[in-house]
């Protein structure tokens, strides 16, 4: 192929490996090279950009299966067909995502309960079953145990503000989250503001769930502050929280447009 481009070239272009970039020939991502006379792989110019999507699509934690599937409406050089597979994917990831995080901080409230039994009891001779090496404290102590407060950052909180910690107890989180996720598929847009995101409503959204869950979780999550609006505009919620659990924001109510 007159004036194509060699394998180097279009790794050192891509920032993909030479070894990468032949792996996906092997699997389809990437059309078959064609060859010199001397065997060499030559490249034309549209593979640069295709490979800036697949990298695009390897960032939004798309697997090379997905990825696959993806380059067919990639050949078919319209965006729109790719955006809306793309908003598929990333829809669900979302959501594993939102899931990994109900079950890190799960994972952490049982660490810190761990940590609250294993100061409570020293014995001075083999451990017994209250000592906390043994021994559930949620079990031992009752449903109570389970309800204290997880930090969501490591970072020192100042003194006089709320503290960036949940209150909920670990078993009810992943139904917490399922509970914002059903009331988030009403939301409209997404606006950034001061301190945090603006959620707009569609007309369909459950406003006595809206109230109901906002009071709820400024009752664990004091460290957020809510503030439902209803105007010319419709209905929306505004979330702010310190700059230390801005992340947290987004994870749960999502990135302003």
């Amino acid at each position: 192929m007159s004036g194509g481009l060699r394998i180097k070239e279009v790794a050192e272009a891509s920032g993909f490996t030479a070894a990468t970039l032949r792996y996906y020939e092997q699997i389809g991502l990437l059309p078959e090279a064609a060859r010199t006379p001397a065997g060499y792989r030559t490249y034309d110019q549209r593979t640069l950009p295709r490979l800036a999507f697949i990298a695009r699509a390897k960032q939004l934690g798309c697997t090379l299966e997905e990825i696959t599937g993806l380059t067919t409406a990639w050949d078919g050089g319209q965006c729109g067909p790719i955006q809306d597979q793309l908003r598929r994917l990333v829809a669900g990831k979302v959501a594993d995502a939102q899931a990994q995080i109900v079950e890190l901080m799960t994972f952490t409230s049982e660490l810190q309960q761990a940590a609250v039994a294993l100061e409570r009891h020293r014995p001075d001779g083999a451990c017994d079953s209250e000592c906390g090496c043994v021994s559930d404290p949620a079990q031992e102590h009752g449903p109570a145990a389970g309800v204290h407060e997880v930090s969501l950052t490591a970072k020192p909180v100042a003194a006089g503000e709320p503290a960036i910690a949940c209150t909920l107890p670990a078993g009810s989180m992943k139904g917490r989250l399922g509970d914002w996720q059903s009331l988030l598929a009403h939301v409209a847009r997404r606006e950034r503001i001061d301190g945090g995101v603006r959620c707009l409503f569609a007309a369909s959204v459950p406003i006595a769930e809206l109230i109901r869950l906002v009071a709820v979780e400024q009752d664990c999550c004091q460290f957020f502050h809510f503030a439902i609006t209803i105007d010319t505009r419709g209905v929306a919620l505004e979330v702010r929280a310190p700059e230390d659990a801005r992340l947290i924001v987004e994870s749960m109510f999502g990135a302003a447009a």
